[in-house]
């Protein structure tokens, strides 16, 4: 049976037996410190996906928390450790080739993640963080973007095989990085293909450009040149 207590009859108990109350939270909340070093992380995932003949096939993702960027870092039947850690190399390298350093990278409990995935981003000077258990909003930027491509792209066709996955996301994620708006960005998108240019306020249709993709189902306009 739950019993609901006042914080007055909370403090009253453990006064009466010689405890103080707990110290105030000190530092930063998650929320706060994310957004602190938002520049410096990245979180990773596993998402599912299955072919019409009900073979589930497994994605690998990184997304960087600040520009929202999106790596598709492979994609399997079968996630095994020494797969997992070619992919996390396959990472690592790409991220020395860049300009701005990764400090922090954010994953969930997946026992796909093995010692050696960890050991190979310490040895970058990346310090892993893992989520708690059951705790889904602790890597919520990666978690929005499953919601995303699979309300926009996957759950809108059917998957052939891996080699049709692959062709789709990459796709997708082309999209996603270089067309996509973000409000968080104000309305751009995470590497755009070209430059961000004010918008005149009297453009026709005339002056616009359609691409369609999948068919149809994502449309992206640019402005004829």
């Amino acid at each position: 049976m739950d019993v609901d207590l006042a914080a007055s009859s909370v403090w009253n108990i453990l006064q009466r037996h010689g405890f103080d109350p707990s110290p105030g939270r000190k530092g930063l909340t998650w929320s706060e410190f994310l957004k602190a070093k938002a520049t410096t992380m990245l979180a990773c995932d596993f998402f599912t996906a299955d072919t019409v003949l009900l073979k589930q096939l497994y994605v690998l993702f990184f997304i960087s928390l600040d520009t929202r960027r999106v790596f598709v870092s492979g994609i399997t039947a079968h996630p095994t450790g020494t797969w997992v850690v070619q992919q996390a190399r396959n990472l690592a390298y790409e991220l020395a080739e860049g300009t701005r350093p990764v400090k922090y990278l954010i994953r969930d409990q997946d026992t796909n993640f093995r010692a050696g995935f960890d050991q190979i981003f310490r040895s970058e000077g990346i310090r892993i963080i893992r989520t708690p258990v059951r705790a889904p909003c602790a890597n919520a930027f990666a978690e929005r973007f499953v919601g995303t491509i699979r309300r926009e792209c996957l759950d809108r066709m059917l998957i052939v095989n891996r080699r049709h996955l692959e062709t789709v996301i990459g796709e997708y994620v082309e999209h996603y990085n270089g067309q996509r708006p973000h409000r968080s960005l104000g309305r751009l998108a995470p590497v755009p293909r070209q430059p961000v240019l004010e918008m005149p306020m009297d453009v026709g249709p005339s002056a616009l450009r359609r691409t369609d993709r999948f068919g149809g189902h994502i449309q992206e306009y640019h402005l004829v040149a």
